[in-house]
This record gives structure tokens, C-alpha cells and sequence, in this order.
């Protein structure tokens, strides 16, 4: 499977970075990998050969005068903290990783600016299935569970680990930017039925809590009503609201790809909450990729300025592309116009937002300016990049890279500074 070892980029960085310099990327969005740093995740010293692994890559980067955007926790916690400990169902693990936080943010304090804690959080809130409960959380559910409280309680416990990051961090650089990071895919009503647009308005509610909690420090009203009504008997202290409150984020890191549309169902309980269970209506006005997904350019500025108001805080887009099988012609070239269509919307978009709208947007890094595999998927086939990686589904190929059209108007792009979008 091509997930085993994904593209390489450890062996191969320095010929990507000088590929994303040829690009002309200012900023690079990457990941700290927890095991490379603590194997089992609860050991007492960090593995020094991870932490120069690192510094390499960092110093790189920053020779190409490209600036890492570094997220700590993306879909790889060590799987001995799932084993021995459950996965953040266990407080324990709050203080294994703000140890991991605190080592790596002290190690690369003159080296990276930018940081993210969790990527995309609120997965686990909108998909509730094993894919993303693993995926976020480390969660196995068991059968007598129940996997609400169980999720609940778990992203509790990441957003204090977190907040005592925002904290520490801080105290190690005031310069730091620290994020948190959510997926966010705005939810349209099916139709002016007042019920449901408030359903619409709920499933954005309950999807963005961790939002709320990050950046404002505090959980939405509704949902501690909700908890209690539930009965969950949370692990939710005192002493963790105030962390929370003392340990807000900078800003919103955000991954966009597609809208949705929901509607309500006629026995809709009185608070509109169906966690894992919400009705989904096709969107008859979008066309759609090759996976499904809804291409929908305006979501990119809705969602702007759904955030901005909501939170007054700047916005990073980290995460936008568009997932698709490439052609590779005679001559051995991808013209992959599709891709350069996608990008060109939402980047146009994007402007609107920022000139017309007045959001504070603080950059933009598609995903995944260079194949990779699919975190969703696990296939290499679904490819987003500008830079082409000769490997397949089955995991075969040379490795090798080349650019695609999309790597040559994209780097017209960035040289215009989005001025030609021609």
C-alpha cells in the first residue's frame, strides 16, 4: 500500500525544497511527526535523531528563504498511547503531549514562527465514524460504548493539551503564531423551510465547537446544556476552563475542499443535534469531482467570512485542492487544466474576501503541492499536486518528480502575487 511510506519526502527533502523554491512558496505547511520525536510517546527523553532530522529539514526550508508553517499532532499519534493509555480517552495523555509541544517548540524556537496544534479537530464531530474517531483521536470504540461521550471527552482533553501548548509556547517565543487547525465545510440549507436553515445553522454550531473553544476559550452554551442533558458526566474541571480561557489561539489554520446542504428530518429533536446523522441533500447547482466532493468556489469567501465574524481573528487557509486522476500525455506532460480551473476560482475568491469583504487572511497553502497519499483514501491516484510523484496505487514507481501545467501557472501566480490568474 502506498500509505507504508508515502513519497519519500524524508529521503528526497532536499530536492522538493528546491522544487518549492523553483515554485516560489514563501511558506511551507508540513507536520512535526510525534513518533519521530517520542516512538511510544511516553518516554522520558526525546530521540535526538528525529529532533536533527528536523533541524535539517527547517534550516532547508529557510535556505531557500521558505517558512515552515508547522503543525504538531496530524493524524499520527503514536500508537503505543492507543494501546496502553486508549488515546486521549486518557487525561494522562494531555501531559505526554504538551512534554512532545514543549521540546519541539524550544528546539525550533528561531527556526519556526508558525504552528498549528491539531490538524482538523472537529473531524471526529461531523464524521463521528472509525476513520476519523482514529484518525483524531486514537479512539477504538468498544461495543458497550457510547462514542459521543467517549468523543466528547476525548477532544476535551486535546483542547486543554492545546491551550497548555498556546501557554508554553508563548512563554518559550512571544513571536510564535500558534493555531488551531479545523476542517470546514460550510452547511447550506436544503431549502428556505425555516427548519431547515436553523438545522443548517445548528450542524455549523456543533461542527465548529472546537473553534469556539480554542479561539474563544470557552464551549458554546448549547453544548454544555446538550452534555447535560445527555448525562455524559464529562471530565470537564474548573481548573480546565480556566486553562482554556488562558490559552487561546492566534488564529484559524483551516483546510477547505467542498460545501454541503443539509435538511431537517420531521422528527428533528428540539435542539437539532444528529451528531453523526445529519440528512444530506445533493447540491444540484455544483458540478463535482471525480470522489463526489462539490466544487464550490463561493463556499471558500462564505467560509471566510463565517469565521471572521464569528471569531476576529486571522485566518490561514492551509489546506484547498482538488483531488484527481492525471493523465500522463505521449510526451510524458500532465495538463491537468481541471486542477488550474479549481485553484483559479478559489484563489479569486479568496481575493473578494480580503479586498471587498475586509478579512484578515494570513496566507494560503493548497493542498498538497505535491502528490501524496490520501489521508482518506489511502491512495496515491487521488492526486492534488503542482509536482507529479511516479508511484501508484500499489505502491510501485521510481519516485521520481515532475512538474505539472498546474506548477507553471501556479508559479505565475505567486509571482504576480495573485494578480494573474490567466
Amino acid at each position: 500500500y502506498p500509505n507504508h511510506d508515502a513519497i519519500d519526502y524524508y529521503h528526497r527533502y532536499h530536492e522538493d525544497d528546491q522544487l518549492f523554491a523553483d515554485l516560489g512558496l514563501n511558506c511551507f505547511r508540513t507536520s512535526i511527526a510525534w513518533t519521530r520525536i517520542f516512538p511510544n510517546g511516553d518516554e522520558e527523553q526525546p530521540n535526538e535523531a528525529g529532533l536533527k532530522f528536523y533541524d535539517d529539514v527547517f534550516d532547508d526550508l529557510l535556505s531557500h528563504q521558505i517558512e515552515p508553517v508547522i503543525t504538531l499532532s496530524h493524524f499520527e499519534m503514536p500508537y503505543h498511547l492507543v494501546k496502553k493509555y486508549g488515546g486521549w480517552r486518557s487525561r494522562k495523555v494531555i501531559d505526554f503531549f504538551v512534554k512532545f509541544a514543549t521540546v519541539v517548540f524550544d528546539r525550533y524556537k528561531d527556526k519556526v514562527k508558525y504552528w498549528m496544534t491539531f490538524n482538523e479537530i472537529n473531524n471526529q464531530v461531523g464524521m463521528m465514524n472509525e476513520w476519523s474517531l482514529f484518525t483524531n483521536s486514537g479512539l477504538l470504540i468498544k461495543p458497550d460504548e457510547d462514542k459521543e461521550a467517549v468523543m466528547f471527552q476525548a477532544a476535551h482533553y486535546e483542547a486543554v493539551a492545546s491551550a497548555l501548548a498556546v501557554q508554553i509556547g508563548h512563554r518559550i517565543n512571544p513571536d510564535f503564531q500558534i493555531g488551531c487547525m479545523v476542517a470546514m465545510g460550510p452547511v447550506y440549507p436544503a431549502t428556505p423551510n425555516p427548519n431547515d436553515v436553523f438545522k443548517a445553522e445548528r450542524t455549523m454550531q456543533t461542527n465548529y465547537y472546537l473553534a469556539d473553544v480554542q479561539v474563544k476559550g470557552k464551549y458554546p452554551a448549547f453544548l454544555d446544556r446538550y452534555f447535560d442533558r445527555h448525562a455524559f458526566n464529562l471530565d470537564i474541571t474548573l481548573e480546565d476552563r480556566d486553562v482554556l480561557l488562558a490559552g487561546k489561539v492566534d488564529y484559524i489554520g483551516f483546510s477547505y475542499y467542498a460545501s454541503h446542504v443539509t435538511e431537517a428530518s420531521q422528527d428533528e429533536p428540539t435542539d437539532f443535534i444528529t451528531m453523526g446523522h445529519n440528512r444530506e441533500v445533493k447540491n444540484s447547482t455544483l458540478q463535482r469531482s471525480d470522489w463526489g466532493w462539490e466544487i464550490d468556489p463561493v463556499g471558500l469567501r462564505y467560509a471566510l467570512n463565517w469565521f471572521s465574524d464569528r471569531y476576529e481573528v486571522p485566518l490561514f487557509i492551509v489546506e484547498n485542492g482538488f483531488g484527481a486522476f492525471d493523465k500522463i500525455n505521449q510526451d510524458g506532460h500532465i495538463q491537468d487544466d481541471y486542477r488550474i480551473d479549481y485553484l483559479r476560482q478559489h484563489i479569486n475568491q479568496m481575493r473578494l474576501a480580503v479586498e471587498v469583504d475586509g478579512v484578515k487572511l494570513m496566507g494560503y497553502t493548497p493542498w498538497g503541492i505535491i502528490d501524496l497519499v490520501s489521508a482518506g483514501t489511502g491512495q496515491m491516484e487521488k492526486r492534488y499536486g503542482v509536482i507529479y510523484v511516479d508511484k501508484d496505487d500499489q505502491g510501485k514507481g521510481t519516485l521520481a518528480r515532475s512538474k505539472k501545467a498546474s506548477f507553471d501557472w501556479f508559479q505565475k501566480v505567486i509571482r504576480s502575487n495573485g494578480d494573474d490568474l490567466a
